[in-house]
């Protein structure tokens, strides 16, 4: 077992969180080549309040999956935590994405404040790469047959 945070870790853990004001996957990625979204050495990055209890299980391979208009369509690797000091002297954190985005196969997600725990098992499966440039079902038809139980 590593030693990450002074305590042992043996899986990863993700993160989800709506990405607010997003109407797609190239939407945020637009956001990540905003100066304001990135860290010193050019990465992307999400500055949050609350700093991860569950820190050394984030670095030991999670990712961060982005909840878009109601379904999760994509995550990014996170490589670290970086400690940030606002203008109002408070400390937070800022999540320090991988700059590649992959998508995963849409997931219905119940809107939510800040970002939570998502076991591995819970999270979507990567898209194939042979299928990431096919067009998503709409919304209504995904959020339809998800509730018949087809998806």
């Amino acid at each position: 077992m590593d030693k990450k945070v002074g305590k042992p870790v043996g899986k990863a853990v993700n993160l989800i969180k709506l990405s607010v004001g997003t109407e797609s996957v190239e939407g945020l990625q637009a956001w990540h080549a905003n100066k304001r979204a990135q860290t010193k050495d050019g990465l992307p990055r999400h500055v949050t309040r609350m700093w991860p209890k569950r820190a050394a299980e984030i670095l030991n391979g999670g990712s961060i999956y982005w909840v878009i208009k109601g379904e999760v369509l994509c995550r990014q690797n996170v490589l670290r935590l970086d400690e940030v000091i606002g203008a109002d002297g408070i400390r937070r954190c800022a999540i320090v994405l991988a700059p590649d985005i992959i998508r995963v196969s849409p997931a219905l997600r119940r809107p939510f404040q800040g970002w939570r725990y998502l076991e591995a098992t819970d999270a979507p499966p990567d898209l194939r790469a042979d299928r990431t440039g096919e067009t998503a079902l709409p919304t209504e038809l995904n959020r339809a047959l998800a509730e018949i139980g087809v998806l």
